[in-house]
């Protein structure tokens, strides 16, 4: 497939800043791997978009609810008429909805049904470390592990994937990954949109072969072949809830999108069309302070959007597009909606939504800095923090429990770095300070020679987790780092 040097970087979501930036970013930022369909793909907006199951516990006591997932193989059909194998949690793609209570202690258990091991990460969760999906606790295959999710949290859309050292990109691709919803009382108090009218939209991009099987390609050896791969994998085909290009029917009244970026390496920049307004109303760690109106959401991998859209504002048979303003062509499409019908809606946006403590950086004990860069990788070119690939006999930064911390983050090229057991806040992007109240995130994108500062504190748990990049093909190969909280 031949593909324009513009349109790499639309596809890799780099963006139009990095296009015109005047560096030679051929000879410097690897290119993301292009996987093009042979399998013909379904005229867009054709496809009923699917809602994932919602898991049922399978026994609750006075504190706890429990659940049992097993992670199996099994044949799907996403692409009309075919059927592609997949690797699910239950065998779907994506995974059942697990929808939790704040405080209320979930357990799931996970079996592996599979042939190689697995790991689970609930990412957002404020996890104890030896349920929170280090990547060498290796489930074997017809091993099970009870990992224990306390949820002393807010409400927020998380959601669960495999994180297997080495292999969570090739993992997450064939379907391991899931919604995990957490409610609070504070969010149930509010009229947001609820119900039918609460949608978690797990979007993904992918490939097929003629036969419908969506494999990952085998990691390249060789000059230059390895430093391909680096960009990360993209497929050509948008999916939604595992459904291409999906169509919805929906009211004429407002709607709760809850927006997941769960692509292996593609950065999203979601807007409608025509055009109309997108009300951000929560991000990675919960509810904002105050509804955002805004016409365009930026979403790198791993990162969520909690939006409204009120479709009040058309007229019944009016078609209404979610699009993908970093993609050319197909991949400028995510999914229709189609106004079917009048209908009441008791819904309302409130003025406030939720209070959110600014962290105070004069309070931060600690400043760190990482530099995310390319660089030698046991005798071939890896991606680095701090020049150093992951070890797991290595932990690089000890904070203490309740402290505040502050890590600057630097970049070579693009990467969305997410850390885990606690959210944070970001300070500065560039050296400039966001706009507008504090929010909680767990993931943020690092754009090309950037800076971003952030600052949390570590609460809850001692023991060790890591940070990565979130471009899995990025992780996979050795960027990460392993901090412990003591």
């Amino acid at each position: 497939m031949t593909m324009t040097r513009r349109g790499a970087l639309r596809l890799f979501g780099l963006g139009a800043a990095a296009a015109v930036s005047g560096c030679s970013l051929l000879g410097r930022t690897p290119l993301p791997l292009l996987l093009t369909s042979s399998a013909p793909p379904p005229k867009p907006y054709t496809v009923p978009l699917p809602l994932p199951a919602v898991a049922k516990p399978h026994r609750t006591d006075a504190t706890t609810d429990y659940y049992e997932l097993v992670q199996r193989a099994a044949e799907v059909e996403i692409l009309p008429g075919l059927r592609t194998p997949v690797w699910g949690y239950d065998g779907s793609f994506p995974g059942p909805t697990i929808r939790a209570r704040s405080g209320r202690r979930t357990v799931v258990r996970v079996s592996n049904g599979l042939t190689v091991p697995t790991v689970t990460h609930l990412h957002g969760g404020h996890t104890p470390p030896e349920s929170d999906g280090y990547p060498t606790d290796l489930v074997q295959p017809g091993a099970r592990r009870d990992y224990v999710f306390p949820l002393e949290q807010r409400a927020a859309t998380l959601w669960y994937h495999d994180h297997r050292m080495d292999y969570t990109g090739p993992q997450v691709w064939r379907g391991l990954a899931g919604f995990f919803l957490v409610g609070d009382d504070e969010e149930a108090a509010l009229p947001l949109p609820a119900g039918e009218r609460d949608l978690p939209l797990l979007i993904c991009d992918r490939s097929f072969d003629a036969d419908g099987a969506m494999p990952y390609p085998a990691r390249p050896d060789g000059p230059g072949a390895r430093e391909a791969f680096m960009g990360g994998v993209l497929g050509d085909v948008i999916l939604v809830n595992g459904a291409p290009w999906p169509r919805l029917g929906v009211d004429r009244a407002r709607y709760r999108l809850r927006l997941l970026n769960a692509s292996n390496a593609r950065t999203y920049e979601l807007a409608l069309s025509p055009g109309g307004r997108l009300v951000r109303i929560g991000g990675d760690g919960g509810l904002l302070t105050a509804p955002v109106a805004v016409e365009r959401v930026r979403l790198a991998p791993g990162e969520r959007a909690d939006v409204v859209v009120d479709f009040a504002a058309h007229r019944v048979g009016d078609h209404v597009e979610l699009r993908n303003l970093l993609g050319e062509g197909a991949q400028s499409r995510v999914m229709r909606f189609t106004v079917e019908r009048d209908a009441r809606d008791d819904s309302a946006i409130p003025p406030a939504l939720s209070r959110v403590e600014r962290l105070d950086p004069a309070q931060a004990a600690v400043t760190r800095d990482f530099a995310f860069t390319s660089g030698d990788l046991h005798g071939h070119t890896g991606w680095l923090i701090n020049g150093k690939p992951f070890d797991v006999r290595r932990v690089d930064a000890r904070p203490k429990l309740g402290q505040v911390e502050i890590w600057r983050l630097t970049s070579d090229v693009a990467h969305p770095v997410h850390l885990h057991l606690d959210h944070f806040q970001v300070l500065s992007v560039g050296g400039e300070r966001p706009a507008g109240p504090p929010e909680w995130k767990d993931t943020v994108e690092l754009r090309e020679t950037q800076t971003v500062e952030i600052i949390t504190r570590f609460t809850g748990y001692r023991g060790r987790y890591v940070m990565h990049c979130h471009n899995l093909e990025h992780e996979d190969m050795a960027m990460m780092s392993t901090f412990e909280v003591v």
